[in-house]
């Protein structure tokens, strides 16, 4: 296999590629999926039957918005920064709920996508016009370091749609630190948990009938196919999903079903694969109470408050800086 060194190349992209594929076994990073083709169909999935996870938390924040609204809300003003964004589908219940109430914010929701925030904002303008949003694009990590500077008055940080269920454990601990380290005492945390269920709905929801989500992974093969000149036959790899109930652990595989030789051309690499060898592309973890408080006690903070569904299947877990 021949190698590019890293240091020569100029986006992350092209460095994750390469340390992914040279790897053994072989990954891919899923945040690349989400570009505009990605985006599309992520949106498709979360309207796919057997995709449970955004009615559970939409359920959540419609049968509880004037709770959290109240939670949220500060006479002095607060900020309410949403990590990964996405449509703002279920943020919007939220800021309807703020508005109505008159409460003093700013909305700054943060995706690593642009096609998404453009859309996101030019959509909340035109059905809430009275709304103040300021968004910003960048990575979770790097942009968690610009949220220091906002230490005026309170912050509410929102991460939604389970986004830390891609993380292992041991990612989603430095992930919630790195949060911890950007908050104040009055600061809060909403964010999303999937929780373990029967191992059956948990397949499904990423194995649907129509095929949606094999699409949605293999897109990272069309991407690297189209920004770095590859030549990744996609219709010879086959979607995987697996799950593993004691842990808690859905992973999705692409699994090369004949012997092929990729060529990679922006990165000057040549990527052999044996016949039905895969590449680890997305994690989607699932938790319970222990576990979430356990990753909230590594990480310096706590729960205050907690909502689920009817079935509860996904719940919201509101945290705060431990004393």
């Amino acid at each position: 296999m021949k190698k590019t060194k890293i240091k020569s190349l100029k986006s992350d992209f092209e460095k994750d590629v390469l340390k992914g594929l040279s790897s053994y076994p072989k990954y891919l990073d899923s945040k690349y999926i989400y570009d505009q083709k990605g985006d599309k169909l992520f949106q498709q999935i979360m309207h796919m039957p057997e995709y449970y996870l955004t009615r559970c938390e939409h359920e959540i924040i419609n049968t509880h918005q004037k709770e959290l609204c109240s939670i949220f809300d500060n006479k002095a003003g607060f900020d309410l920064i949403e990590l990964g964004a996405g449509d703002g589908k279920k943020t919007k219940v939220i800021l309807e709920g703020l508005l109505k109430a008159d409460a003093n914010f700013s909305y700054l929701p943060i995706d690593i996508s642009l096609h998404s925030l453009e859309d996101l904002q030019e959509r909340l303008l035109l059905e809430l016009p009275d709304l103040h949003i300021e968004p910003l694009q960048g990575s979770y990590f790097k942009v968690l370091k610009r949220l220091k500077r906002y230490i005026k008055r309170k912050k509410v940080l929102l991460v939604l749609g389970s986004n830390i269920g891609n993380l292992n454990h041991k990612k989603a601990i430095l992930f919630l630190k790195n949060i911890q380290k950007s908050m104040q005492k009055d600061d809060l945390l909403f964010m999303g948990f999937d929780q373990k269920k029967d191992p059956q709905v948990i397949l499904n929801a990423y194995n649907d009938a129509a095929g949606i989500t094999a699409e949605f992974n293999k897109n990272l093969l069309h991407r690297i196919n189209k920004q770095l000149d590859a030549n990744f036959n996609v219709d010879q790899f086959k979607h995987w999903e697996t799950y593993n109930p004691e842990t808690g652990t859905a992973k999705s595989f692409l699994v090369c079903q004949e012997a092929q030789q990729v060529h990679i051309k922006k990165l000057d690499l040549a990527v052999n694969f044996e016949a039905y060898e895969s590449i680890h592309c997305e994690i989607s973890q699932k938790y319970d109470d222990a576990t979430v408080a356990w990753l909230a006690n590594k990480a310096g903070l706590e729960i205050v408050n907690t909502f689920t569904d009817q079935r509860a299947y996904y719940k919201n877990y509101i945290f705060k800086k431990k004393a």
